[in-house]
């Protein structure tokens, strides 16, 4: 795994229908995020946070809430994430909202298209994300970045990686998902979208999910997380604008962590949705940090393996 780390503030809620994810950024940050990394050997550098419009509270347009601002805001996420990718650093994310995902994915398809590697992406989230202007019951664009990566969407977006679409649904595996629209539903299963619910974790466990959703992985492939806080039950996590009941326990989360850390091959990572503005002292931050703590080494493996 790559050791010299770069953190990204996004703080927006540009594309989400609660306030608050502006504040992820710094909560992380006060949360220990950095420090944390060190402690584990990792050179960290905080290149600070983007810039982008403000969050102007419209109504939607043509399906979409406030589409300008977010194709202005991804494109400042893409630009930041490809160019620490071309310089060999592994980006972290801070959001801000799941819409900032377009311009991160769609730097990290663009770089592996150049470089000739593979992509997988892990999606922890309590949500598809895989709804369209058709579909949106909201319009937040929110809902909508794992369609529009996979070239359902305006064209500004879809276009951002240089190719549409940015990634083809078979790179991708969702975990955690347990709130789905209809229309949606129908949309992800068209579209042959690899997801691990909560039902099919209730039934097989994390481990075996996930033993599935990092198969094939190998030397050539860059695997990138983005990891949605609202995947985490709310009763653990209850810093997020949309929770929804039944999500992985704390035990089932590091688990998931710690099975990604074993693969070695994490290359980029999105934090998304903290809310700190619905928080408990900033409790959600401190467990969020305590799980990318565990992507990057921490475990709880006190025995040899045989």
């Amino acid at each position: 795994m790559n050791r010299r780390v770069s953190l990204i503030g996004a703080p927006t809620d540009i594309g989400a229908g609660t306030r608050g994810a502006s504040m992820g950024p710094e909560a992380l940050r006060v949360a220990g995020l950095a420090p944390t990394l060190e402690g584990h050997g990792l050179e960290v550098v905080d290149r600070g946070n983007l810039a982008g419009p403000a969050n102007p509270w419209q109504p939607p347009d043509g399906g979409y809430r406030h589409l300008a601002e977010v194709t202005a805001w991804s494109r400042a996420v893409h630009d930041a994430v490809y160019d620490e990718l071309k310089t060999g650093r592994l980006p972290i994310l801070l959001g801000g909202d799941h819409s900032l995902a377009i311009g991160s994915i769609a730097a990290v398809a663009r770089h592996c298209r150049e470089a000739g590697r593979r992509l997988r992406v892990l999606w922890l989230d309590a949500h598809a994300d895989f709804n369209t202007n058709l579909l949106t019951p909201s319009g937040n664009l929110h809902g909508m970045p794992v369609a529009v990566l996979c070239g359902h969407g305006p064209q500004a977006l879809v276009e951002m990686a240089g190719s549409v679409p940015a990634i083809a649904p078979r790179v991708v595996r969702q975990i955690g998902i347990r709130s789905v629209d209809p229309g949606e539903k129908r949309f992800v299963h068209e579209q042959g979208l690899e997801v691990f619910d909560m039902r099919y974790i209730d039934e097989m466990g994390m481990r075996h999910a996930m033993d599935l959703a990092l198969a094939t992985l190998d030397a050539n492939t860059h695997l990138h997380v983005s990891f949605d806080v609202d995947f985490l039950d709310p009763e653990i996590a209850p810093g997020v604008g949309t929770t929804v009941p039944g999500g992985p326990t704390y035990r089932e989360a590091q688990l998931c962590m710690e099975m990604i850390a074993d693969t070695g091959r994490l290359a980029s990572l999105d934090v998304m949705e903290l809310n700190p503005a619905l928080d408990v002292r900033n409790k959600t931050a401190a467990l969020a940090v305590d799980l990318i703590e565990s992507l990057f080494g921490k475990s709880t493996l006190m025995r040899e393996r045989s």
